[in-house]
Parts: C-alpha cells; structure tokens; sequence
C-alpha cells in the first residue's frame, strides 16, 4: 500500500508517528513524506532559538537560508532511519500558513495525491496551537474529500508533542492506537537525527519526554508503547 505523511515541519513526522512509519516501511509499504515549511524562519534567529523580534534583514535570512539546508540534511537521516526514501521539501512561509489561503494549500496536496495515489494519509490533528499544523489540517481534508477520482481510503490525524498539547481550551482525543513496541527505539534514533531540533526534558520534543508519551500511550491501549491517532474518515 501507499501511505502519504503531511507534515508542516521537519521533525514533526518523527515526533507524531516515527513508529508507525517504521513499522510500516519494513513490511513493504511504500511510505512518502512532504514537508510543507522550513521549520526554521519564523525563529527570526540565527542560533536555533526564537527571537522575540519579527523583522528579518538580509545578512539574518542568509544564515537561516543555510539552517534550513542543514535541518533538511537532518530530515533525510531522520527518514532514512524510518525507512522512507521519498521525501519531498516544499516552501511555504514558516508559521505564516495561515497567510496562505486554504485553496492554495488544498491545490498542492491535491497536486502530491494525485502524483503519489495514496491509499492512506496522514497529517496533524486540527486540536493544536500551531498555525500551520491547522492549516495542513483543513487543506487535507479538503484535499482528501470522497470523489470518483480520489484513490484515498483513511485520513487520520496525530498530534505533535511540544504544539499539540499547548492548545489548553481543545485537546487531541485519539481513537486509534498502533503498538510501536518494536519500533520505539528507532523512533528515538530518529529524533536524535534532529541535533538541533532536540530539547532537554522535560521539554516535550526531548528523547526522554518522547519514551514516556510513547509509554502513556502504550497504556491507554494495552499496549508497552503506542502511537495515537485519531480516524477522520474511513471508506470501505
């Protein structure tokens, strides 16, 4: 089978369902990852950290220029690890998708479904404090809509630790659990791919942060580690 990830950031495919990634590329599934933004320009900083300012000059957009580059070498390992060699970059302005109209967004993924045919997509739960993440959200479901000349079959959604659980007044309510139990470690190698995007726990994007949410949900479900996801819509 086909499965197609959207994500709006490198490193978000791994902290949402580097798992289930994994567990589905080793038993032949073809799996392709689009990421929609840099991750990295709306930091407005040089140094990987966030800046309080909004402004850019040129000499600060070149040195992000080169970050971007550099977290999209970390992306290929990262997927490599999970077993996934398509992988598509594209460049939507970073945290602004909202500026983006929503027919915009939903043109290019029909655009990337129709190329790739996917049977199955993944991409974030609406229920998240990132903009994009709602963005990509609305546009796939849009993109996804039931035709005759739509191959997909299942959407579902996932969160992202450090973004969706910020959202205090919606949270993500998953009905879906896949048994990484297997696959956990190589989830945590792939994070570690991301050398400049890890944080120290208790941060959620942490590798230890990222065993323990793995293991919470692993409890929800029966299961010694869980991905959680939640159904959009099934077609059978």
């Amino acid at each position: 089978m086909k499965y197609l990830v959207i994500v709006a950031h490198p490193d978000d495919e791994v902290l949402s369902m580097g798992g289930t990634i994994k567990k589905l590329t080793k038993i032949g599934n073809d799996v392709k990852i689009v990421f929609m933004a840099t991750g990295i320009f709306a930091r407005r900083s040089s140094n990987y950290s966030n800046s309080v300012k909004y402004s850019q000059d040129v000499k600060l957009s070149d040195l992000m220029r080169k970050q971007v580059e550099s977290l999209q070498k970390d992306a290929k390992n990262a997927t490599s690890i999970l077993g996934v060699k398509d992988v598509e970059f594209e460049d939507f302005p970073d945290n602004e998708l909202d500026k983006v109209t929503n027919l915009e967004l939903t043109k290019k993924i029909e655009k990337i479904i129709k190329d790739y045919k996917p049977q199955v997509v993944f991409t974030h739960t609406q229920h998240d404090i990132n903009v994009d993440h709602r963005s990509l959200h609305y546009a796939t479901i849009t993109a996804t809509r039931p035709t005759k000349t739509n191959n997909v079959k299942e959407v579902l959604s996932f969160e992202v630790p450090s973004s969706s659980e910020w959202l205090f007044s919606s949270m993500f309510t998953p009905n879906v659990f896949v048994d990484i139990s297997k696959e956990l470690d190589v989830k945590l190698r792939a994070l570690r791919a991301y050398k400049n995007e890890i944080r120290k726990y208790p941060h959620p994007r942490s590798v230890k942060a990222l065993e323990i949410i793995s293991r919470r949900w692993g409890t929800v479900s029966g299961f010694s580690a869980a991905e959680a996801f939640y159904l959009v819509r099934q077609l059978r």
